[in-house]
């Protein structure tokens, strides 16, 4: 694979829709660029934790253990399911307080199945892994960028989170939910 078509296809799957670039989305909706922007940390730590251990030496642990793979897409699908959850039910979500917290990020970014995805199949080259990762890193950092943007653009009017807000994250739930489903159907061996 080309450097050229590296960087293509991790930009094409990191700017799909999934958990994180959710949580991203309400962060910008709810706190604005300035203070969403706090919060890509967070996910790049999620990303690098998972990412870079799984293209060092990801392949082979994961070839003699063909249960993990299964067992880390339930476990993503219940965290995310958790999520959907305590975003549909946030108390006080009216009140200001922000619905996602660095932890969240965190922690829904590690067990992204994303990183799986970019850990065995499109980074593994453990000579050029330095560069890879490090391209990789600037990328997690640009897309969410991008998504703390678009969802501070769609959620602050005048410097206030706008009416839209409870709506972004009764729809944020609502998609965490349908993703938990997929992900814990995939890791059941059902979908």
């Amino acid at each position: 694979m080309t450097h050229l078509d590296l960087t293509l296809a991790m930009l094409a799957l990191l700017v799909t829709p999934g958990p994180t670039n959710t949580l991203m989305v309400l962060t910008g909706a709810e706190r604005g660029l300035p203070r969403g922007l706090a919060l890509i940390p967070a996910e790049l730590a999620g990303y690098l934790l998972t990412v870079a251990p799984l293209t060092l030496a990801g392949a082979p642990l994961l070839q003699d253990l063909p249960q993990a793979r299964a067992a880390l897409a339930v476990a993503a699908g219940l965290w995310v399911a958790v999520l959907a959850l305590r975003l549909w039910r946030l108390p006080g979500a009216d009140k200001g307080r922000p619905a996602v917290s660095a932890g969240q990020v965190f922690l829904t970014t590690l067990l992204n199945p994303k990183a799986l995805i970019f850990g065995l199949v499109l980074l593994p080259s453990p000579s050029q892994a330095a560069s890879h990762l490090a391209l990789f890193a600037g990328l997690v950092v640009a897309v969410a960028v991008l998504w703390v943007a678009a969802g501070a653009g769609l959620g602050r009017r005048q410097g206030r989170p706008s009416p839209l807000v409870p709506a972004l994250r009764r729809g944020a739930s609502l998609w965490l939910g349908a993703l938990s489903v997929a992900l814990v159907l995939r890791g059941i061996g059902l979908a």
